[in-house]
């Protein structure tokens, strides 16, 4: 990948300040419930500068981006993932990819956004029609990618990533993600936050039928009561975008919002945007063409050639004498 430099000084400033981007995941309530929480002001402002976004454009891919990285702790072992959003609004989509190495990349299936008129909110809805969200995953030995699909509901990409969770893992899952920008449409701050309801582990318990059903009720009332007191402190975090954008951390948030359940974070790790394209990829790919497409692009292509990555925006001029 070709990194886009960012030239903006005051902008480069900011991010010097600010807390550095990682991602914090952790555990809480007795293990009952794992989550993550993201730093990724320095992941966004690449991907921006990378692939010459405006302020609609970044506010969408940014929230993609985020949500792909949050993923990234329910990947099990070598895995690699695809985030999709495929609408018939103006806005169109976005495909995002992300790794169990913590490499993010991906793009808008339209830029730039048509825009009729001054944005009046944050809300996306009006740019995203009706459509679909895709999440495929490749993991290590697979021989072909397990999908699932479900439809957008709320046009909302954090609820509707949720939504997916709930109806296609059948697992409890909630999304957060904040972006924050100055007056002058920089992006000052980034994140996002995970929740999971982790199942309970079965076993036999040498129990009557009558003291299992009670117990299991019990259990029940003991977990609905947990997890609406979970959900409320999760309602009650501070704006994400605003807090990285001050100078703020991962932990304090988790140890501060969450600590009734005491949580405890398990470790940190670095999310980046990145992308494996290179030149010699792609010479490599178009000497692999069939011969007759091949001696075409030869004879008729401009040298040297042009390759454009989608997913990060870098631009390769392959020179014809590489292909022969």
């Amino acid at each position: 990948m070709i990194k886009a430099e960012i030239s903006d000084k005051e902008l480069l400033t900011h991010l010097q300040k600010i807390h550095k981007d990682e991602m914090s995941m952790f555990v809480m309530a007795g293990g009952r419930i794992r989550g993550a929480f993201f730093n990724g002001t320095r992941m966004v402002n690449q991907m921006r500068a990378n692939h010459h976004l405006g302020i609609l454009e970044t506010y969408i891919l940014s929230q993609a981006y985020i949500c792909a990285a949050l993923l990234i702790p329910t990947m099990k072992g070598r895995e690699h993932l695809l985030f999709r959003y495929e609408t018939n609004g103006p806005a169109v989509g976005f495909s995002v990819e992300a790794d169990s190495t913590g490499k993010v990349r991906g793009y808008l299936l339209q830029n730039p956004i048509p825009v009729e008129k001054e944005l009046e909110s944050w809300d996306l809805s009006p740019f995203f029609g009706e459509g679909t969200l895709t999440i495929s995953r490749m993991g290590e030995g697979m021989k072909a990618p397990q999908t699932g699909v479900t439809p957008l509901v709320y046009k909302n990409i954090s609820k509707d990533l949720a939504l997916y969770f709930e109806q296609s893992e059948q697992t409890q899952t909630a999304f957060n993600t904040g972006i924050q920008f100055d007056e002058k449409g920089r992006v000052i701050g980034a994140g996002g936050m995970f929740l999971q309801v982790m199942p309970e582990a079965g076993g036999k318990t040498g129990k009557t039928t009558e003291q299992v059903e009670n117990s299991q009720e019990d259990r029940k009332k003991e977990e609905e009561k947990l997890l609406l007191q979970v959900e409320n402190a999760f309602k009650a975090m501070p704006s994400i975008g605003k807090w990285f954008s001050e100078g703020g951390n991962t932990e304090d948030v988790i140890y501060g919002l969450f600590r009734e359940f005491n949580p405890s974070v398990v470790f940190n790790r670095n999310i980046v945007f990145d992308c494996p394209c290179s030149c010699e990829y792609y010479a490599g790919h178009i000497k692999h063409l069939p011969k007759q497409e091949l001696n075409d692009i030869i004879k008729h292509d401009p040298d040297p050639i042009e390759i454009v990555c989608h997913n990060c925006a870098s631009v390769y001029k392959i020179n014809k004498s590489l292909l022969v």
